[in-house]
């Protein structure tokens, strides 16, 4: 493999594609504490607050892997920079709505925004640090430790912003930020090249419709029931898109998506366990931000300022520890240990009280649960990442945040049901509400136990020291690998 010279800029870079990591995940949360306010300014009715929230998941998670083909066809840097400016215009519109319409519209905007971001940043981290494997951990590192930061960042300013300001900051924020982004991005980011292809409209169509269904169906199906037809309507409707998205991908000379990409070995294990990883973490955030407010009292000020010790400790051991460990021990006991020690930490939380008190119910199990975050997200990430052909990277960018986003929707739709079926929706009960939240935590650490069983199997690497060896060995023979 031929090394070029390291771009001086990198680091520079790097930070910008951090901090676009940073804002596409801290979309997700900001929104959270100002919905009651919206709701009132806007008309939202009880069944129809939640869009503002699942109107850009799912244009996010349907929409991924069309951004990371764009990303291979029409370049990285392109595609960040278009990605920037649709964020940008969809803030815009949200921040302005009179009407729950307008506002929806312009969430589904700053998804599509985001979903063209996330894999041509992933894209550019390894053109940047791919050759370079002393440096590659650090940035993936840094690059992973900016979703927890913006996940808790977005709840903390969130709530900021809606109680001194008012809920149109949220999305006012993103404006001075994204124009920030784009000056930087033309001024330190590499030129990506270009390669001739044709966009599959019909495999996108399918993909993005089926994953859409999905979502629809699983974040509806707690407010209409897992047996009504709308919900068994919009299951099948997904099962049947995405069938004609394998057949497609099939018959297609140049796919959306090349399906033996998932022979490659360890990336649908990688993919897998990010799904489940996010599948149980989200939750977590989600109804520990619930317990705070409506069994301990905290406002949303309070609630935010909670949350922080754990990414702290999230960014801390992302950047400083988990590439150490990466080099000693290899990926595979990274992700299994944190997937135990994320279930570990839930498991603890199930125990909160009604009567709880945050340095004993919820600061140590939220540590613990940060602990295993940080050591399974940055291992499986980088392999879902580097196992696929080099000109497949933005591909296998949109698939990793694809998997990771839509098991962080559908996992939070799932104990969203399983709390609510243990009185998580009885609001003003104390006692049922703590119930409900202890139910969905146990759930979620269920998902993050069958995370580490599932990564048994299906991830296989050599150890660090067979790898040094086998590497010692061939020294001799002049070849380079």
């Amino acid at each position: 493999m031929l090394h070029t010279q390291p771009n001086p800029r990198r680091w520079a870079a790097l930070a910008v594609i951090a901090l676009a990591q940073f804002m596409v995940i801290m979309d997700t949360s900001i929104i959270g504490v100002a919905l009651p306010k919206m709701q009132t300014d806007l008309g939202f009715s009880p069944d129809t607050l939640s869009w503002v929230f699942n109107a850009y998941v799912i244009a996010l998670g349907g929409l991924l892997l069309l951004g990371g083909r764009l990303a291979d066809l029409l370049g990285a840097r392109q595609m960040f920079l278009a990605g920037w400016a649709v964020l940008l215009a969809g803030s815009v519109i949200a921040a302005v709505a009179g009407t729950a319409g307008v506002e929806l519209t312009g969430r589904v905007v700053q998804g599509v925004g985001s979903a063209l971001i996330a894999p041509a940043a992933l894209t550019l981290l390894m053109m940047l640090f791919g050759g370079r494997p002393t440096e590659l951990p650090k940035a993936m590192a840094l690059y992973g430790a900016a979703a927890p930061a913006g996940g808790t960042a977005g709840v903390f300013l969130g709530g900021v912003l809606t109680q001194w300001l008012s809920w149109p900051w949220i999305f006012w924020i993103y404006v001075p930020i994204a124009g920030v982004a784009i000056l930087a991005t033309v001024k330190l980011m590499p030129t990506t090249a270009t390669h001739r292809g044709s966009v599959d409209v019909a495999g996108a169509v399918t993909v993005t419709a089926g994953l859409a269904a999905a979502v629809f169906g699983i974040v509806r199906a707690p407010q209409i029931g897992w047996g009504s037809a709308g919900t068994l309507t919009s299951l099948l409707a997904a099962v049947a898109l995405l069938a004609a998205f394998v057949l497609i991908q099939r018959a297609r000379r140049v796919p959306l998506l090349r399906l033996g990409i998932f022979t490659t070995p360890n990336l649908g294990g990688a993919n897998l366990a990010q799904a489940l990883l996010g599948a149980a973490w989200v939750p977590m955030w989600y109804f520990l931000n619930l317990y705070l407010q409506q069994v301990l009292g905290y406002d949303s000020f309070a609630s935010g300022a909670a949350l922080l010790p754990m990414t702290v400790l999230i960014v801390v051991l992302m950047v400083a520890i988990a590439p150490r460990l990466i080099a000693r021990l290899g990926a595979k006991p990274l992700i299994v240990g944190g997937l135990l020690a994320l279930a570990a930490g839930l498991v603890w939380l199930s125990f909160a009280r009604p009567t709880g008190n945050y340095l004993i119910d919820v600061l140590p199990a939220t540590l613990v649960a940060a602990l295993g975050q940080a050591l399974a997200f940055i291992p499986s990430l980088g392999t879902a990442i580097s196992s696929a052909r080099p000109e497949e990277g933005g591909i296998a960018a949109g698939i990793v945040n694809t998997t990771y986003q839509v098991g962080s929707a559908l996992g939070l739709a799932a104990m969203t049901a399983l709390g609510m079926s243990f009185g998580a929706d009885q609001l003003g009960n104390v006692p049922a509400l703590t119930n409900g939240y202890s139910a969905a935590f146990l759930g979620a650490a269920g998902i993050a136990v069958l995370g580490a069983l599932l990564t048994l199997p299906t991830l296989h690497f050599s150890s660090p020291r067979t790898r040094q060896a086998s590497q010692q060995q061939q020294q001799p023979t002049g070849i380079t690998h």
